[in-house]
């Protein structure tokens, strides 16, 4: 079929396409991306013991420190959201990787308190837009049935990287010191943000949902569907979303239902992170506290995100089919056992094996609600809708280290730790119902005129 003047529905072809070449060069330029960010963000846990060591830190200096990345990645998640919706995902995430490789090396330099505080602060908001503007590009070019499966498979390379980070700690840092952990991580992020400049392409659903650039988009449909041979004549649409040409404002992520469903998503996201972030950055140092070797330590870490990381692919052959009703699962399951970890004595190998289990299905359920996090929002806002998501959970990022530094210092047996944890996927389980509720009443006829448009997996 000639262009010409004719109206293309870019969503219709989307949706009716299978993956191609394409597809996968995307996807895996986007993993590797993923890989590096997750050893960036879970490297500071693993190191701090040594950090702890040479730099004469405290645990509520660690605290600080854990909690200054995340304060950076959550004010970094708003500026590069806003970016991504105002001028594309490509160019903030190939600004975004190479800001932060430059600054995960630097950070091997800090040699005070004060100067790691700063550089881990700065290298969060480089990464903090990272994650949602990739994840919104990848979406944007599959069919809304894939979409969840799509980003938790970008998000395995985030656990495979966060797996990574104990092992390149424990062969580094003792022979080098953990300023190479931070060399090795840096010069690798840069090889690729070298490689995501080279081939990632701009958004088709962001270029037509903002009406620009007609001459791209059928050059992007041209690789997706030689056949079509667009070109900038015709005419291009969304025939399941309505255009956006104007500025986003926060008003637009509460508009129709999403003035429940945003909330509920930042709620889980935000108790989810909160526990994540507790167990990779403090994680290593309870279990050393508790009398396990160092090398245990960094394994059990690296253990739980391969594991977590499997459970969060096995989670998405239901949450495409079922939808976020799946996403309540492995709280459901997490919240007990974390309670008994934390409350019931046992004999040292049996703890070990229930705190890898109850670890990895906290990872297991983050995937669960970061896969969905920008899936119900139309591509016009879809980079804001996940980014202000993923900054808003950072508040739970933040609080995790700074409280567990508390808790730690208090004085309290630290296995109670665990059971303090429970309530973070019994919020995450509530808040997942919650919004699987919600998406389900998308589907009857009888919904409002008002609401919002974006349509389900």
């Amino acid at each position: 079929m000639a262009a010409g003047q004719h109206t293309i529905d870019v969503a219709e072809i989307i949706e009716e396409r299978r993956l191609t070449k394409f597809n996968y060069v995307v996807i895996a330029t986007s993993w590797l991306i993923t890989v590096f960010d997750g050893f960036d963000m879970m490297m500071i846990g693993f190191t701090a013991p040594y950090m702890r060591e040479t730099l004469a830190l405290d645990e509520l200096m660690l605290g600080n420190v854990f909690s200054a990345g995340l304060l950076g990645m959550m004010l970094g998640g708003f500026a590069f959201a806003y970016l991504g919706d105002r001028f594309g995902r490509r160019r903030p995430i190939i600004w975004s990787a190479f800001a932060f490789g430059i600054l995960t090396f630097a950070t091997g330099f800090a040699s005070s308190y004060e100067m790691l505080l700063v550089l881990r602060f700065l290298d969060g908001f480089a990464i903090g837009g990272m994650l949602p503007l990739i994840w919104a590009l990848n979406i944007e070019f599959v069919p809304a049935r894939m979409r969840s499966t799509v980003v938790t498979v970008i998000m395995m390379g985030y656990s495979l990287g966060a797996a990574l980070a104990g092992p390149a700690t424990i062969w580094l840092a003792p022979q080098f010191g953990w300023p190479a952990v931070f060399f090795f991580g840096g010069t690798c992020t840069l090889l690729i943000a070298i490689v995501l400049l080279l081939v990632l392409p701009e958004s088709i659903r962001f270029l037509t949902a903002k009406a620009q650039r007609p001459d791209l988009i059928g050059g992007i449909l041209n690789r997706l569907q030689p056949e079509l041979k667009a070109d900038a004549k015709a005419t291009y649409v969304l025939g399941d979303e309505e255009r956006d040409v104007t500025h986003f404002h926060v008003a637009k992520l509460f508009k129709g239902d999403l003035r429940l469903l945003t909330p509920l998503l930042w709620l889980g996201y935000t108790a989810s992170t909160m526990a994540v972030y507790f167990t990779s950055n403090w994680g290593p140092i309870v279990f050393e506290d508790m009398d396990f070797s160092r090398d245990t330590a960094a394994y059990v870490g690296s253990i739980t995100s391969v594991i977590g990381a499997g459970l969060g692919l096995a989670l998405m052959q239901f949450t495409d089919r079922k939808g976020p009703f799946s996403v309540a699962a492995y709280p459901a399951l997490a919240f007990p056992l974390l309670v008994i970890i934390g409350l019931l004595s046992m004999q040292a190998d049996l703890f070990l094996v229930l705190s890898v289990i109850a670890i990895s299905l906290v990872s297991g359920a983050h995937f669960g609600i970061l896969s969905i996090a920008g899936v119900y929002y139309p591509s016009a806002i879809r980079a804001n809708g996940g980014g202000w998501a993923t900054s808003i959970a950072k508040v739970g990022g933040i609080a995790g280290p700074i409280l567990g530094g508390y808790v730690l210092a208090s004085g309290l047996p630290v296995v109670r730790s665990f059971a303090l944890l429970a309530i973070c996927p019994a919020i995450l389980f509530l808040c997942a119902i919650g919004i699987g509720l919600i998406v389900r009443r998308r589907d009857r006829p009888s919904m409002p005129a008002d609401a919002s448009p974006v349509p389900i997996q």
